[in-house]
């Protein structure tokens, strides 16, 4: 039965009958985005801003515009480095340093006064820019909230197009909203009622950027940028300077240009006010792409992107929470593919708004893209793995430094692969083996492995050296994770963590996965890889159960139930006793806290129940009411309002899971597995590559 991809789709289309300031919509193209409040453009964007909602009592989302590429450091006039967040930890190798030297919860004055103020500037840079806010104007002026009656809104996941229909002043006013899924280039039609001709204007305004962990506009410090405005035949063009950064702007449409410094309006010179702004570091040579052709690129872009890959359809499905299920999924997928298929790994927040300065975290980059090769996009995961190409030289510098071989992977990073200290961060692993799960993925799902593995074999092998070097021999021929060691589930101290479950079963799959890459290209197979590897051993605890920490053995149910992912995230490698692995399922099931878990817990959940044959619990998982596991109407996970409003690794998890539950899996035996859904779930699945 062939899945009718467009009817799936269109029954999950977002639809407003006014503002939703919690879960406005966004258009982009993974690399750039734009996130747009009940006016379809960026309208009422200061307050949708965290202060003023919370100032307000009110949950809200801000409105971003932003690029993967779009990045600024703030000034260092005491010329910090790195090196000054250096601190000494003991080990059973001997001493070895790690930037751990700050507290995140410190303010810039805190930090300073404590001597650690090289840790704030490299906690909070860089920062992701917000290079333009882009909203309506009546009579040259910024509405009023109440001037403004939605009347609805729909965003076309078909099209990737957004249609808003509202009152202004008592009159009708259009608007649709789309980017160029090519270009970082945004398109909008304003279509008003001939009463307010004349009287409706665009206003596009360039803001600075505040050093913190929100790192939201600065609309306050006109003299810290420049903006520099000229005209290139129909073009309008303004140069941006904001510190040691540079963009380029450009727009074209049905308007006259005229402002000052840094805001400039748009001035309708016919009856529809049509315009195209594109952003880029350099803009191309070409002319710019007028609306229309915009508009029917992202239609075609967006339709192309649906009928590729996988699919699932879920309608003939009776049990409770199908239809929720699905419309995750699909909404999932638009969000990821907007957000986080870029050509850097994504903040968590994606491009809507920043959270940790706008920056990534590689431990969070397989929540978010793992699940583009495993629903058959593996282009859209392959975008960002330039970049790890890109930090190699930091990441072995890095490794070398503490004494390892190979590369370490930082944690919480910008464009440069600069760690960002605090006490936890630079002590985690488990982003280490990412690396080669990453390329495993685009091999399995390839018809001829074999170009994979020349690609990424330099990646794969470097990423394997550090992880082999890292781990500590023992007696009889035992390997174990050593400290000064965080593991994912992050409530363990540092200094006293022996060999975490879950990162001792991923470094152990990730060397054999290793192994036979080399196995398979004819070439030689470290000894110490396939001794580390063997010598890696999940131990069952005497009360029968896997301990989320296997020396001393300890859990905690509290975060991440991060044992769990050791069969689940980590495939089977026959390491681990599935019986025992189910008693931990059901225990953690029962005792976990669960207003402690974030996004991704739920996945992980529901990835290690289907490998163990029990895809109701997975389901249940998926779909269990807590806040954390919130899809709000965009689709968008919530976590924290206020702090957080958005969490994209709950996205790219939901459909890693779902492929697992619902493509099935490759064993080690070779056989392709799929877990039997209980009564009343009926899924239509298609595309779904072979995976581990």
């Amino acid at each position: 039965m062939s899945i009718d991809r467009e009817a799936v789709v269109r029954r999950h289309h977002v639809r407003y009958a006014g503002p939703c300031p919690e879960a406005p919509v966004s258009v982009g193209n993974g690399e750039f985005a734009v996130t747009v409040d009940h006016t379809g453009l960026q309208t009422f964007a200061d307050r949708y801003e965290r202060n003023a909602a919370r100032a307000r009592k009110e949950a809200a989302t801000p409105l971003g515009l932003q690029a993967q590429w779009g990045y600024h450091w703030s000034p260092n006039p005491r010329g910090y480095t790195l090196a000054d967040t250096m601190e000494t930890f003991e080990s059973p190798r001997g001493p070895v340093q790690y930037p751990t030297a700050y507290d995140f919860r410190e303010s810039r004055e805190e930090s300073e006064a404590a001597g650690r103020g090289a840790g704030y500037h490299f906690w909070t840079n860089p920062q992701r820019l917000h290079l333009a806010q882009i909203g309506l104007q009546l009579d040259g002026q910024l509405p009023e909230w109440e001037e403004v009656q939605g009347i609805g809104q729909e965003l076309d996941l078909w099209t990737g197009i957004v249609a808003s229909r509202f009152r202004m002043d008592g009159h009708e006013v259009r608007v649709r909203t789309a980017v160029d899924p090519e270009r970082d280039c945004l398109a909008f039609e304003v279509d008003a009622a001939p009463e307010l001709g004349g009287r409706l204007s665009v206003r596009v305004a360039f803001p600075y950027v505040e050093e913190s962990f929100e790192a939201p506009p600065v609309w306050d410090r006109p003299e810290a940028h420049r903006t520099e405005y000229t005209r290139d035949g129909v073009a309008h063009r303004w140069q941006r300077t904001v510190d040691e950064a540079r963009y380029q702007v450009r727009a074209a449409g049905t308007f006259s240009v005229s402002g000052d410094q840094h805001e400039w309006v748009l001035t309708p010179s016919e009856a529809v006010l049509r315009g195209a702004v594109e952003f880029a570091p350099e803009l191309p040579a070409d002319p710019i792409s007028s609306p229309g052709e915009v508009l029917a690129r992202s239609a075609a872009g967006w339709e192309d992107f649906w009928l590729r890959g996988a699919a699932v359809d879920l309608s003939v499905s009776t049990a409770e929470g199908a239809h929720e299920l699905e419309r995750r999924i699909v909404l999932s997928q638009y969000q990821t593919r907007v957000h986080c298929s870029g050509s850097t790994p994504p903040q968590e927040t994606g491009l809507v708004c920043n959270s940790w300065g706008g920056t990534f975290h590689l431990e969070m980059h397989w929540w978010h893209a793992a699940h583009f090769p495993a629903w058959g996009r593996p282009e859209l995961l392959e975008r960002s793995l330039a970049w790890y190409e890109s930090i190699l030289p930091v990441a072995q510098a890095g490794a070398a430094a503490q004494g390892y071989a190979g590369a370490r992977w930082p944690k919480h990073v910008g464009p440069e692969g600069i760690e960002s200290p605090n006490e936890i961060g630079p002590l985690l692993i488990w982003q280490q083996p990412h690396v080669i799960s990453y390329a495993e993925l685009l091999r399995s799902g390839a018809a001829d492995g074999a170009p994979v593995r020349q690609r990424y074999r330099r990646l794969v092998d470097e990423t394997a050296e550090f992880l082999a070097s890292f781990a500590l021999a023992g007696e009889r021929g035992t390997f174990h994770l050593p400290p000064p060691l965080m593991p994912a589930q992050e409530v363990y101290g540092a200094e006293n963590t022996w060999d975490p479950l879950f990162e001792v079963a991923y470094v152990r799959w990730a060397l054999l996965t290793a192994l036979a890459w080399r196995r398979a290209d004819g070439r030689e197979e470290p000894e110490l890889w396939a001794r580390v590897a063997d010598g890696l051993r999940p131990v069952v605890s005497d009360d029968g159960h896997y301990d989320a920490v296997q020396r001393p053995p300890r859990t905690v149910y509290t975060d991440h139930p991060a044992m769990l992912g050791a069969l689940g995230v980590v495939p089977d490698t026959g390491a681990i006793d599935h019986e025992a692995m189910l008693r931990t399922l059901e225990r953690a099931c029962e005792q976990w806290n669960w207003r402690s878990a974030w996004g991704w817990d739920f996945p992980m959940i529901a990835m290690c129940a289907t490998r163990l044959g029990r895809a109701d619990v997975a389901l249940a998982a998926l779909l269990r009411t807590e806040d954390k596991n919130t899809h709000l109407p965009n689709g968008h996970n919530r976590q924290v309002p206020h702090r957080m409003p958005l969490y994209l690794p709950g996205n790219g998890g939901l459909l890693m899971a779902t492929a697992l539950l619902f493509g099935g899996w490759v064993d080690p035996d070779g056989v392709h597995r799929r877990v039997e859904l209980p009564s009343g779930w009926s899924v239509v699945a298609e595309g779904f590559p072979p995976r581990p």
